[in-house]
């Protein structure tokens, strides 16, 4: 087996907090309507951590494979590339990360539901299969649809919709729809990691036949689109505050679109694809942050 140091690069632990985020937005939604349980926020963070390792380790391999990562690309040079590990051991290292992520999540849906609530079981256990799947297919096989411009649309599902809400469920056992804004504000954020991800890229997948967004509608038009990706979750908070008639003096999470807009104006004014590199964990810890003094405003608001 590789040593530590590459399969911690290979889970790329810098996209973690990110992926966290709506995990602890659904919480604080839950949080507001009365409901917390420190094991279920617990097995929901790791449950999260072990599908997005999963889906790091996935994106390495399928990568690595197609020559998609190679010496034109931009960023840290990843594990398969670099030969730190075989193509053999990286897919044994998928097979035991899915392993993991699927026993965390059915302890996470026992605790949630016990064994009388036989639909949201079966339920819940679909959507950890297809979490996998959508981990899975992102890159690999002989048909993945981040190949085919289609990641953003998942992310925003699996990252926004089901990470909120879902966690939200958990607890609540019931949905309400003012948190549907929350969640495709977090969803629209993490797309934004995706978006500009694929900005960074866009010359190297480009020759590669990867076929994002931004390599279908340009860089240029990636940019504009980027800015509803960071603006629209703006208007989705502020309308969420109106709506929930929270007091502005707890709506202090509000503080965190300060670096996310600063941000938005560095990428607007950038031309070279390259410079973006250092933007990306910008964005991904800004966006924790949103998610952190989220549910700390809620819990000042109760």
């Amino acid at each position: 087996m590789a040593n530590t140091k590459a399969w911690i690069q290979a889970a790329r632990l810098r996209t973690l907090p990110l992926s966290l985020s709506g995990i602890i937005v659904g919480t604080a939604l839950a949080m507001m309507h009365g409901q917390f349980d420190v094991t279920i926020f617990v097995l929901a963070l790791l449950t999260t951590v072990g599908f997005q390792v999963t889906s790091n380790f996935a994106n390495d391999y399928g990568d690595g494979v197609k020559g998609t990562d190679n010496e034109d690309r931009i960023g840290p040079v990843r594990a398969l590339q670099s030969g730190a590990i075989s193509r053999a051991n990286l897919k044994n290292g998928i097979i035991i990360s899915i392993i993991i992520s699927m026993a965390l999540a059915l302890v996470l849906i026992y605790k949630a539901f016990g064994l009388d609530n036989l639909l949201y079981i079966l339920i819940f256990f679909v959507l950890g299969l297809l979490s996998i799947w959508a981990a899975i297919k992102y890159t690999m096989g002989s048909n993945p649809y981040g190949y085919k411009g289609m990641g953003d649309l998942f992310v925003f599902l699996f990252f926004g919709l089901l990470g909120v809400l879902g966690s939200m469920f958990l607890f609540t056992k019931s949905l309400h729809a003012t948190a549907w804004l929350p969640a495709i504000a977090i969803g629209l954020l993490c797309v934004g990691v995706l978006n500009l991800n694929n900005l960074r890229d866009v010359v190297s997948d480009k020759k590669h036949g990867k076929y994002t967004l931004v390599v279908k509608m340009g860089f240029e038009n990636g940019k504009q689109y980027h800015f509803a990706l960071i603006s629209i979750p703006l208007l989705c908070f502020l309308l969420f505050i109106y709506l929930e008639n929270i007091h502005w003096s707890h709506s202090f999470f509000l503080l965190a679109f300060i670096p996310l807009l600063i941000h938005l104006r560095k990428v607007m004014v950038t031309q070279d694809p390259g410079l973006l590199d250092g933007e990306l964990k910008k964005l991904a810890l800004s966006t924790f942050l949103l998610a952190v003094l989220f549910i700390i405003s809620v819990n000042i608001f109760l």
